[in-house]
Order: structure tokens, then sequence, then C-alpha cells
């Protein structure tokens, strides 16, 4: 067998909820975990439950309430990487104007301040500043 072969073999099968824990979609696996039971995740266009098992180049929609990010399956992993090591992992195939429509509610949300509120605290004028800020600010 070539080297391709003998690495997709001895890649372990992964579950579903934890490989979203590992690659940072979720923060906890029970949030991942959740987000399967409530139909909120598909692979390849099912809905499924959070012991399935993924494989490479497999494609993960998740519906975050009113825009659906997009996902392919890189290698798999059993353990949570930091975000800058994600590359070999996880692919984000989501369509811009997906993300747009994602961005948009996002700001909405931030801004939608009942009347009588006040000012926004600290953490919501950072979220605030984060939304309105170019993807090449530093």
């Amino acid at each position: 067998m070539s080297d391709h072969a003998n690495e997709l073999a001895a890649q372990p099968d992964v579950r579903l909820d934890k490989w979203l824990w590992c690659v940072r979609v979720y923060k906890t696996r029970a949030q991942a975990t959740e987000a399967c039971r409530g139909n909120k995740i598909t692979v390849d266009g099912q809905h499924v439950r959070p012991a399935r098992e993924v494989r490479t180049g497999q494609l993960v929609a998740i519906n975050l309430g009113g825009w659906t990010r997009t996902l392919r399956v890189g290698a798999l992993l059993d353990h949570r990487v930091a975000h800058a090591e994600l590359g070999p992992y996880i692919e984000d195939v989501t369509p811009a104007e997906e993300r747009e429509r994602g961005r948009e509610r996002q700001v909405q949300n931030l801004m939608a301040r009942p009347h009588g509120e006040g000012r926004p605290t600290k953490r919501e004028r950072r979220a605030i500043d984060q939304a309105f800020r170019s993807p090449y600010d530093y």
C-alpha cells in the first residue's frame, strides 16, 4: 500500500461531536452534542446523531440560526488543537454571501438595544468594535 493509504487506514474513527469540539467549532463537547441532537448539524446533507463517525472529505453543515457554516473534514484528530494548527484538519467552504449574511446578523444583534438599557458594557463595546473592524486590522 502507498503511504497515503496507510495513513488513512491508521486514522482513528472519530465521533462527530468530538471532532466539532476538537476543531473549535464549539467551546465544549456538550454543546456539540446538544447541537447534533437539536438537528443543527448535517453531514453530507443528512441530520446526524452525535455518535456518527466522520471521515475525511465529508461536508459538515452547521446551522447557526440565520446562516449556515459549511466545513470539509480534513485529517481526523481526537484531541483539541490550537486555532493556529487547524489547517490540515478543517477547510471552511462556506460561500461568501452566506458568511456575509452571518456577519450582518451578528451586527444587527449587537446594535439592537432595548430603550432605557443604557450604555453598552465594556464587553459589548469590544464586540461592536470587532464587528466593524476590517479583517486586516490588528
